[in-house]
């Protein structure tokens, strides 16, 4: 018997060795992931005018996508934190700085409003952090300002005004005025549909520019008849658009023959101002709900939480957490370099987008589309508010890197 016993404290020890071996595996492993934990930022309005184009949508599309991952990647727990930036650059750039400094965020995303898009792109870029806009228009983004820690998903205003304006001065729109939203997002969407325009030998007869979230356009709306352009084109969104297109309805500009271009319409949007008021119009989408099957499968498990469609915006979201994450997935670590390095050389390919690819600039392209409102007779069911005329190539739809001013684009 008492030659048995070192046997046996062998054996434990051999045990307690493995065991040892393996929990030390396992912090290595873990150690990859910063913090132990995957942390997503969704910055988003909250309570403003975008509030429906992004607001709770955003951050249910957010959650949707951790949930579906099974809420853990390489055994790290994944979490949400959200914040209203109330449309404020300022607002906006601070709670990214102390989500990075304070609260250890890995990611930030949806991050609608170009100003506040821009003024967060320069803390994720000093931070060293990634920041998956999707809800900002403006092209500065992968321009000017382009960063190697920011991508932009879902659209922009040259994409935009190159679908709408495009197929509107093919029709004969051949005249413009703009009423324009007075920040970077609308000036942008204002100059990018103006070059397409007069590309298309047209004119601008003019454009006035109003305040975010304005209270009334009778006067804007009044210089706009008076230019008697054939085409209106709205740059500006959410309820300052659909505020515009209900005071123009009452000032009866359709009735003496001038026709809306809605450059950035969401479908919350549609659905807000009912087809009688939005029938007719052309709108360039990154996303609609009823176009496939795999739309319509996302888009009513998302209708089951929120009571409405999603938007590209929300869609949008989804698809950029669950493309970080899978990144993240496959490589091991969420160390921002090696996960965006990893996320510029897979396509991406979901209900979303076919064959994405986000490009040196930070540019995600995919095909986007070109859409007419549907009257209200048309409209067969509950968000039947589309009819899909044209899917535009993701290399036409999207600056092409030739032109652009990226520094970090080899030409």
């Amino acid at each position: 018997m008492r030659m048995m016993k070192p046997v046996r404290f062998a054996a434990c020890s051999v045990f307690a060795i493995a065991a040892s071996t393996a929990n030390g595996i396992s912090q290595a492993q873990d150690a990859k992931i910063s913090d132990g934990v995957v942390k997503i930022g969704v910055l988003t309005d909250m309570s403003g005018v975008y509030s429906e184009s992004g607001g709770q949508g955003s951050i249910i599309a957010a959650r949707m996508a951790v949930e579906d991952f099974g809420g853990k990647v390489r055994g790290a727990p994944i979490t949400i934190v959200t914040a209203d930036h109330q449309n404020k650059a300022d607002i906006g750039a601070a709670k990214v700085r102390e989500w990075i400094d304070v609260d250890k965020v890995d990611m930030v995303t949806d991050v609608i409003t170009s100003s506040v898009a821009l003024a967060v792109a320069r803390v994720t870029n000093d931070k060293k952090k990634i920041n998956i806009t999707v809800g900002a228009g403006t092209t500065r983004l992968t321009n000017e300002e382009c960063s190697p820690y920011t991508i932009h998903y879902a659209y922009d205003t040259y994409a935009l005004a190159n679908g709408t304006a495009k197929a509107l001065a093919k029709q004969g729109g051949d005249t413009w005025f703009f009423m324009t939203a007075d920040y970077v997002f609308g000036v942008s969407l204002e100059k990018d549909a103006s070059e397409v325009v007069t590309a298309n030998g047209g004119k601008v007869l003019g454009s006035v520019r109003h305040p975010l979230n304005a209270s009334d356009f009778s006067s804007f709306l009044l210089q706009a008849q008076a230019s008697k352009a054939k085409i209106i084109g709205l740059a500006n969104a959410g309820n300052d658009m659909i505020n515009t297109l209900k005071g123009a309805r009452e000032f009866g500009l359709a009735k003496g023959g001038q026709r809306f271009a809605g450059l950035l319409v969401n479908i919350n949007d549609t659905h807000n101002m009912g087809l009688d008021v939005a029938q007719g119009m052309l709108l360039t989408e990154g996303f609609y709900w009823d176009r496939t099957e795999e739309t319509r499968q996302f888009s009513r498990r998302f209708y089951a939480k929120m009571k409405r469609m999603p938007n590209m915006i929300h869609a949008g979201v989804y698809s950029a957490v669950t493309n970080y994450l899978k990144a993240i997935e496959a490589i091991g670590t969420d160390d921002a370099d090696l996960v965006m390095a990893k996320m510029k050389s897979t396509k991406i390919n979901d209900f979303y987008a076919k064959d994405g690819v986000i490009r040196e600039d930070g540019r995600m392209v995919h095909d986007m589309f070109l859409v007419e409102v549907k009257t209200p007779a048309e409209s067969k069911y509950p968000w039947d508010y589309y009819r899909v005329l044209k899917t535009i190539p993701a290399a036409e739809a999207f600056m092409p890197l030739s032109v652009s001013k990226c520094q970090y684009v080899k030409k």
